[in-house]
């Protein structure tokens, strides 16, 4: 576990990194067995028997279930868009969360697609009047231009997060399988590229990315925007609370919240974008064994989104050149992950056809 200071909640905080544990190697094995032995060459389901394998090692028994799956999307605003780094105005946060709650929105679309519920969460947007559909959880109306000084103070940063782990643990309360987290914040790929970059030390430029679909004088400000932001507040990278809070935002410290309350109620967590991505590479700074909870469901167009899957060493589900955000790419895996663990509880073995196990597994290693 790296350094992490701050105020309010940070003992619960403390407590609940401690409660993470590794994952359960018997269950492993005895999923990796259970697989190796049903009607197909030895791994040639590729990712899908992967997925079994590691869900299995979360749960704690080679039973893995994904009945009952939730998205959550945190909703918060950024200081940081006065320095005109978005394609759109700081209005539309409140716009999309109201587009939620109509469930007209792209998550609202996949997540019903996959059977999933979404739970929206206001912890830092700029909206007077949150629709009552919304849970109203909001640390304050907006982060503190980063460009300038701190996005927020640490005290905010752990009550964000305290804010994320009380999120995880009411849906593990509720019997929620498998947790998918999105966000919305008009300008929040600002931050996801200033923290990759102070995690990464890789350069803003190669980081920096359109976001909404900026053109290329205003990729050109955000680089320079992400660059005194970084100067100014000089964020130390061995301290993940000090970086959220220089140049994070308010939905990312929820998501880092929601990724070790699951990871410490053995929940599996399918992260999204950049963002969310984001989110995941400070949980894993805080806590390195949150990293085994995580399930990367696509690789975002961002290129900072591929950074930091190779810092947390996850292979993507799906490559569908999407930036949207919202938690539509942890939905579209959903079904990917439902489907793995149909296989080891439908497909048949190979001794229920007649057929030694052993016989195919021997063949498959002399091809090999």
């Amino acid at each position: 576990m790296r350094r992490l200071s701050g105020g309010n909640h940070l003992e619960k905080i403390m407590q609940v990194i401690q409660d993470i544990k590794p994952l359960d190697i018997r269950s492993m094995e005895e999923m990796r067995n259970c697989l190796n032995n049903l009607t197909k060459p030895l791994g040639s389901l590729g990712m899908l028997e992967e997925l079994p394998i590691t869900l299995s090692g979360i749960a704690g028994h080679a039973a893995p279930k994904v009945d009952r799956k939730a998205i959550v999307v945190m909703c918060g605003d950024h200081g940081v868009v006065k320095e005109g780094v978005s394609a759109y105005p700081q209005a539309v946060t409140g716009l999309m969360m109201d587009n939620f709650v109509r469930g007209k929105a792209a998550i609202n679309v996949l997540a019903r697609q996959a059977g999933a519920e979404v739970q929206v969460i206001d912890i830092g947007s700029m909206l007077e009047e949150v629709p009552k559909e919304i849970i109203k959880k909001k640390v304050r109306y907006g982060t503190d231009n980063m460009a300038i000084g701190p996005a927020m103070s640490k005290e905010e940063a752990v009550q964000g997060i305290h804010i994320g782990i009380e999120t995880a643990f009411d849906l593990a309360d509720q019997g929620i399988d498998l947790l998918g987290i999105g966000e919305m914040g008009i300008g929040n790929t600002t931050p996801a590229s200033a923290m990759t970059a102070v995690f990464t030390s890789i350069s803003i430029s190669q980081l920096t990315g359109r976001g909404t679909g900026i053109n290329a004088a205003g990729l050109d400000k955000k680089i320079e925007v992400i660059e005194r932001a970084i100067k100014g507040n000089n964020p130390n990278p061995m301290d993940p609370l000090d970086v959220l809070c220089k140049v994070g935002g308010f939905e990312i410290a929820g998501l880092v919240g929601v990724l070790l309350g699951a990871a410490a109620r053995r929940i599996p967590v399918v992260i999204d974008g950049v963002i969310s991505g984001a989110a995941a590479l400070a949980a894993y700074r805080i806590e390195p064994l949150s990293r085994d909870y995580m399930i990367a469901s696509h690789l975002s167009a961002e290129p900072a989104h591929q950074f930091i899957l190779n810092e947390l060493e996850l292979k993507p589900l799906l490559n569908l050149e999407m930036r949207l955000g919202e938690g539509t790419g942890a939905a579209l895996a959903f079904p990917l992950i439902e489907s793995s663990t149909r296989i080891f509880r439908e497909m048949a073995t190979f001794e229920e056809l007649g057929i030694p196990a052993h016989v195919e597994n021997s063949k498959e290693k002399n091809e090999a």
